[in-house]
């Protein structure tokens, strides 16, 4: 099962690789919903999913039922699919006139190179399969994608970004603004919503509460380690980089004012509240 889903599929192990990673029938990636990226699935027995499993355990926010096999799949039908695999090649070798569009920049619509949706129906639609480059092993690459290897997000962006760079193919502007767009953006703002509607714990025994017990003390164990779940770090902690990105890399003027919102926001939000000496001529 693929992280942040609740769909599994049932497979069959064959063998075991020292690399981080699942092998199988590009339809086993899809049907998980996740292409070789850097989330690592998760393994279980079939039975264990069925046996040690009830609704009971988990929470009752949609967040909290991820990675729960509420669902799982076991007959693969390759119609039901994304249409992302369809759009694969089977063939063993690309035609001359593929390298010669490539050339061009132009669409390779080439009704020579065989797709998977031309096999969807028919007997070939498992299996067959060609490849381009062979090997002595299928597993003889790297044993981790560059996303587990770079710890931070500030590694990975700019790893993305100067890759985005060397691909003629990718305009890397427009690549790094949908990033801002589809992800920093949203996260910061989120983050700055969930501070403003966090609940509050007691460390002594997990107890939550909406808001604080006027006497400052837990009202399941009576001390008083009541601190809030959602800390200021959490909130700005990709705000410095977005700001960064859109400088480096000469991001839109759009960006850069949203930017500028999102912060002013956070900051009204963060006031120091420290206590200062204040001179009685200042409320004249």
């Amino acid at each position: 099962m693929a992280p942040h889903t609740s769909a599994a599929i049932v497979a069959r192990i064959i063998g075991f690789t020292k690399a981080r990673a699942c092998f199988g029938h590009p339809y086993f990636h899809q049907t998980k919903r996740r292409n070789i990226d850097g989330d690592q699935d998760s393994l279980m027995l079939l039975m264990d999913g069925l046996l040690n499993f009830s609704h009971e355990y988990l929470p009752g926010s949609r967040g909290g039922r991820m990675d729960a096999p509420l669902v799982f799949t076991i007959a693969l039908t390759p119609t039901e699919i994304d249409e992302e695999c369809h759009n694969m090649e089977t063939c063993w070798e690309y035609p001359l006139e593929l390298y010669e569009k490539a050339q061009k920049l132009a669409p390779a619509d080439i009704d020579s190179i065989e797709l998977v949706v031309n096999r969807l129906g028919k007997k070939g639609q498992y299996s067959g399969f060609g490849y381009s480059h062979k090997t002595t092993q299928f597993d003889a690459g790297p044993t981790t994608s560059k996303y587990v290897e770079l710890t931070t997000m500030v590694d990975k962006i700019k790893a993305q970004a100067k890759l985005q760079n060397m691909i003629a193919a990718v305009d890397g502007k427009d690549a790094l603004e949908r990033v801002m767009v589809t992800h920093f953006m949203p996260d910061i703002i989120g983050n700055t919503r969930a501070f403003s509607r966090q609940t509050f714990r007691c460390t002594n025994c997990n107890e939550r509460f909406r808001r604080i017990p006027l006497d400052g003390n837990c009202t399941k164990c009576g001390k008083d380690n009541i601190i809030l779940t959602i800390a200021e770090g959490s909130v700005r902690k990709y705000l410095a980089l977005a700001k960064e990105i859109t400088v480096t890399y000469h991001l839109s003027d759009y960006l850069k004012q949203r930017l500028t919102l999102i912060e002013e926001e956070i900051n009204s939000v963060f006031r120091n509240e420290k206590v200062e000496q204040k001179s009685l001529f200042e409320y004249v």
